[in-house]
Order: C-alpha cells, then structure tokens, then sequence
C-alpha cells in the first residue's frame, strides 16, 4: 500500500476530533487499535477500569489495573498492554481525556486560576501516575461525567478535575526521559512490534538476536535503533520488565521466590536477585514482606 502522507502514520496519532472542543475524551476496550506505543501532541489522562497488564511511558515499565491513573505530557511514547487470555476481551477498559498546551496557555491569560495547573503540567512531561485511591476515585467519578456532558459544563468538570490533581502529592514521576529524545514517527511502527514481540516473548529465554531477525534488522543496527527509540539497552528493557512482573507475583501470589525467578523470564536465581536488588533497592522477600505490611496498614486504616 503506497505511503500517502506522514499523517497515516501509526505511531503519531492526529487528534482530528477536537471537533472545536477545547478536550478529547474517548474510552475504549481491548484490544484496540488505540493500544500501541505511540505518541501525540495533547495531554492524556488516562483512568484502566478493566484488566491488569504492562504500562510503558517514555522509558518507564510497570504495572497496571483497574483503578490506575497516569498523565503523560505532549509527545511522550505511551502504550499499555493488558494481559489477557487468550480471545479474552475487555469492552471498556480505558477512560481518557486528551487536551492541548495551546487550550490552556490560551486560557490562562483569560483566568489567572489557571496559573495553577503550571507545575502539574511541568511534571506530565516525565509521566506521572497518581496513587490516592480517594483520589483515584474521585478522578472516575469526574471522568464519568465528562463523558456523559458536553459544552460549559465537560469544561467545568474537567478543571475541577484538574484542579484536584494538581493538588495531589502522592504521586510517582515514570520516565527518565521527556518526549523530544524518543518521539521519532519514523520508527514507532518498528518499535511497537519490537514491544509487542518482547511483552509476548520475555517469559522465556529471549536475545537480542532474536528479536532482530523478528524484525529483519542486523542484531547491530536492531541494538542501536532499539536504544534510540526506547530510551534503553534491550537486555536493560528487558530485564526491567521482568522484575516489573516479578514485583507483580511477589505482590499478589504465594508462588515462592524460585518460582518467582522462572517464572517472570529469569534463567538463575543469583541474576534475578542481583537485577531486582539493582532496581528495587531491596532483595526480592524484602519487598514481598513490605508489600505485606503496606497491605496490612492499609486495612487498619
């Protein structure tokens, strides 16, 4: 199929649906042609309601599930996968609003109150995900009613809500890198099958070479063109996402730390406790017992 214009291209996506409204919002289930690594000039916030899976933000790797909220700023790469079964599909899993710097910079010589979104804003730019259930909830509820009015009142509810996140302190910046290092259109498309690839593939024994070929790439260009449009190293990505699912079976199974180990894509168990000390800042029981503690405190709350 012959190449019409960079604007078709998969990995920038063209918010043509403003429709003269100053905010986007849009939901969607899973899978989705919305699901991929890609980027885009607005601000997305975005709410999972359904299903748990992987989340990629710039150079950042976690978790999420229902009730996970994250904004991520003008251009930063983002994409979140869902583990699901197979032919197992969410039909609403995502709630999100996407709006413009123009919207608000405009906006904010108009009304001073504005001002105060400045550095909430400054933090999207890395990624942010926010972690007060109270919060959180209150965010949906907010969210449900933008998406059920239009006009004045969409726009009311949306600063609102804005307004309550800028006010938010527990919160976690991701990514190391803001947008401009890694927004490349030019190579999303290959990066997103690289991601795909690796997220179905990273349980088990995975090399660089492997992916390459996937690809069609020389291991040597694949590694170069990898760390470009990632952020990070293969064997870095890789490892990241492996202790990222290990945090996630510490977490929420008995499986002890062995199984943990093979289980999450680690071939020995002195690798595995060595990267997940590098990243965590913690041995693998360490965390499992502080999870448990946190889980504890939170019922007693």
């Amino acid at each position: 199929m012959p190449r019409t214009s960079k604007v078709s291209d998969p990995s920038y996506e063209l918010m043509d649906d403003h429709e003269g409204d100053s905010l986007i919002y849009r939901q969607h289930g899973f899978p989705s042609p919305l699901v991929r690594w890609h980027f885009h000039k607005e601000y997305e916030l975005h709410l999972i309601v359904d299903s748990a899976g992987k989340v990629f933000i710039g150079d950042y790797i976690g978790s999420f599930a229902p009730n996970t909220l994250f904004l991520t700023g003008p251009n930063l790469p983002h994409n979140w996968i869902s583990q699901a079964g197979p032919g197992e599909v969410f039909s609403q899993r995502d709630m999100l609003v996407n709006f413009t710097d123009e919207v608000l910079h405009s906006g904010s010589r108009a009304f001073s109150e504005l001002h105060q979104l400045s550095p909430l804003l400054a933090r999207a730019h890395y990624g942010i995900e926010f972690r007060d259930p109270t919060l959180i909830a209150e965010s949906r509820q907010l969210l449900q009613r933008i998406a059920h009015s239009r006009g004045m009142t969409r726009l009311g509810y949306f600063f609102i809500l804005m307004e309550q996140l800028a006010g938010c302190e527990d919160y976690q910046l991701l990514s190391t890198v803001t947008s401009s290092h890694l927004a490349d259109e030019h190579n999303v498309e290959r990066i997103n099958r690289a991601v795909n690839y690796i997220f179905q593939h990273y349980a088990q024994d995975l090399t660089q070479n492997e992916v390459a070929e996937h690809l069609g790439m020389t291991p040597t260009y694949f590694s170069r063109f990898f760390k470009q449009a990632a952020g990070r190293g293969f064997v870095e990505f890789v490892n990241r996402l492996r202790v990222s699912k290990a945090c996630e079976l510490l977490a929420k199974s008995d499986l002890p730390v062995t199984g943990v180990c093979f289980e999450s894509g680690f071939s020995n168990l002195s690798n595995f406790n060595r990267r997940f000390q590098q990243l965590k800042g913690m041995t693998p029981s360490d965390y499992r017992s502080l999870v448990i503690q946190r889980l504890t405190e939170q019922n007693h709350h």
